[in-house]
């Protein structure tokens, strides 16, 4: 999240220069290194061609006529498995073709997927579609492959994937299994309610806070209701708890957060929300860097350096974020309740006017400083 203006600006810029203890121009280490980036494609309508026989060419073509694809599928004498599926197709058509593919059979497809046993089919085939432009997957050739599929949980819209790069699909599928227990069915039900509301949530009048209130409380609804179908009272009791939660214009708040001695496994509930819903976060540098898989990918994180000693400095940087408007969290190793460390901080909100909670962290005395901590990472 970026942000505009030039007062937050200029006094960031102020804060930095003048004293070094906010890292207002470092962060947290960010998102880790991916061996697949996972997206979501929509396909509803668009081309995709198969090529291929056998049961892989045949669920292929099932899974992607299941998300609105039209399915050209080529094959010399197609098996049983195709002719099933072509027969019945999901949602998106799936016309047999009795033939080999040709290259120009790429022109106008989105994805290209191939079913060959023999490697130099699999290149030519792969070849091909690059030189089309079309993105491709052979099955079970990852050398051939421009995106792959993984193990798929579906409660659509809701739709989760899974990938290992290709290195355990079974332990893929192991855990595409715990997540079918552990996600409810009727979960499907919410996400399509969620769909239908967003239009009117946004036109409702409530501030950005108020509708991402909403949408929190819609999460904890569903997930207490999952096997219930959600209603139009359903919708009206979020919209009106989200109404009468909404803040003053332009108010933001402080939430100080305890770490505890530093497991990311030691959160509280308390804790993992409030890094959930931050528009701000700042960090001591002894807290462990896994602290943040739990925080918004969208929150500005900033690192904290020589908090002891320059409590003022960062009490004004968060003064600055919170008459802004956003939600500031102050994350702090240890346990603020009880260490005091944040009563600086916290008597600068309060005489300020700003809205101040503070979240305890797990109490360990005998935990010693660990040695992952926080360094100065690239800027932002």
């Amino acid at each position: 999240m970026s942000w505009h203006g030039p007062c937050i600006a200029g006094c960031m810029q102020s804060l930095t220069l003048t004293n070094g203890a906010a890292g207002a121009d470092e962060t947290v280490p960010g998102m880790a290194p991916l061996a697949r980036l996972p997206i979501f494609v929509a396909l509803e309508g668009r081309r995709v061609l198969v090529a291929g026989n056998g049961p892989g060419a045949a669920w292929k073509a099932e899974l992607v006529s299941a998300a609105g694809a039209c399915v050209d599928l080529f094959a010399d004498t197609p098996c049983e498995e195709i002719r099933a599926v072509a027969a019945r197709p999901p949602r998106g058509s799936i016309v047999v073709h009795e033939r080999a593919w040709q290259t120009g059979d790429m022109t106008g497809a989105v994805l290209a997927i191939g079913g060959f046993t023999d490697d130099e089919e699999a290149s030519r085939f792969a070849a091909a579609a690059r030189a089309s432009g079309v993105p491709v997957n052979v099955i079970d050739k990852p050398a051939y492959c421009d995106f792959s599929f993984g193990a798929i949980v579906n409660r659509s819209p809701l739709v989760i994937g899974i990938s290992t790069d290709g290195a355990a699909p079974a332990f893929g599928q192991s855990i595409r299994a715990k997540l079918e227990s552990f996600i409810p069915r009727g979960f499907a039900l919410w996400a399509v309610a969620a769909k239908e509301w967003r239009a009117t949530v946004q036109s409702s009048g409530l501030s950005f806070a108020s509708r991402r209130r909403f949408w929190q409380l819609f999460a904890m609804r569903a997930s207490a209701y999952a096997s219930a179908e959600p209603r139009p009272s359903d919708f009206d009791t979020l919209l009106d708890r989200a109404r009468s939660e909404q803040p003053l214009p332009d108010q933001g708040h402080v939430t100080v957060v305890g770490a505890g001695p530093g497991d990311a496994e030691l959160l509280t509930l308390r804790a993992v929300r409030a890094l959930a819903t931050a528009d701000v976060i700042l960090i001591d540098d002894q807290v462990s860097p896994q602290v943040m898989e739990f925080a918004r990918r969208e929150a500005k994180k900033m690192l904290i350096r020589g908090s002891t000693s320059h409590s003022g400095e960062i009490s004004t940087l968060m003064l600055i974020f919170a008459r802004a408007g956003r939600h500031v969290v102050r994350l702090k190793r240890g346990d603020p309740a009880i260490a005091g460390g944040a009563d600086d901080e916290i008597a600068a909100c309060r005489q300020a006017g700003i809205s101040i909670e503070v979240v305890p962290g797990v109490s360990s005395p005998l935990s010693p400083t660990p040695d992952y901590a926080m360094r100065p990472a690239a800027v932002q």
